[in-house]
């Protein structure tokens, strides 16, 4: 009997946990910044944001590999200035994970800073609070749901990453073979039981974090709004 190899499991925790990281704080920033302030172009700025969400996977991490390539203007920079090689690392696989979750953290929660009525934060100024805490005490708290849900969808989301990943950071065992690479493999190679065992944790974990999430909104809900059916 073979022994289970739990290595692509906690490889894909760990990108989906890393890029989780980032979104959330890169994500939260863009999102505050788009819904708050009216710049010329921001139409193009927003499209930009979300475009990783309707481009193929494939095509996103055939980008990241053109710019973080040896040959390409990020790639070549990297290595020339500070010797460091990102395309076919676990560095990699973490930034193409970041950057198809990118959207969904940024959509879910600028929808939640818009919902966030402006007068509250302007009476938070006139007694004299800084941005910052405006934004730490009145925004965030407000909003705080839709961007719990936005991290929900951003980390399923890195978890299950595939097409950019295999772009971009390639399929190298115990380095970057995720669980979606591991089980495209395995099922190449004909072992479908393991394959189906990966399958298998990664969709229950996905399932549990949608419950978990339906769950925690409903609680969050008002009363009166929950027997409103709402």
């Amino acid at each position: 009997m073979s022994v289970f190899d739990w290595s692509p499991v906690w490889l894909s925790l760990r990108v989906a946990l890393s890029a989780l990281a980032i979104v959330v704080v890169l994500g939260t920033l863009a999102a505050r910044w788009t819904a708050r302030h009216a710049f010329p172009g921001r139409d193009v700025v927003d499209g930009l944001f979300l475009l990783p969400l309707v481009l193929p996977p494939v095509v996103t991490g055939f980008a990241l590999l053109v710019l973080l390539g040896r040959n390409g203007p990020v790639g070549r920079f990297l290595e020339s200035a500070f010797g460091v090689r990102v395309v076919f690392t676990i560095h990699a696989a973490i930034l193409a994970a970041a950057v198809v979750a990118f959207p969904l953290m940024y959509q879910s929660a600028k929808a939640a800073f818009q919902s966030v009525d402006p007068r509250l934060e302007d009476a938070a100024r006139t007694l004299g609070a800084g941005e910052a805490r405006v934004f730490l005490a009145v925004t965030l708290p407000l909003a705080w749901p839709g961007v719990v849900a936005g991290m929900a969808l951003a980390f399923a989301r890195s978890l299950g990453e595939f097409g950019a990943t295999a772009m971009v950071a390639g399929n190298i065992p115990g380095e970057t073979t995720t669980v979606p690479l591991a089980i495209y493999f395995l099922a190449d190679a004909g072992e479908l039981r393991t394959a189906g065992l990966y399958a298998l944790g990664i969709s229950a974990l996905s399932m549990i974090l949608v419950v978990g999430l339906n769950v925690w909104t409903r609680r969050r809900t008002p009363r009166w709004q929950r027997r409103a059916g709402r």
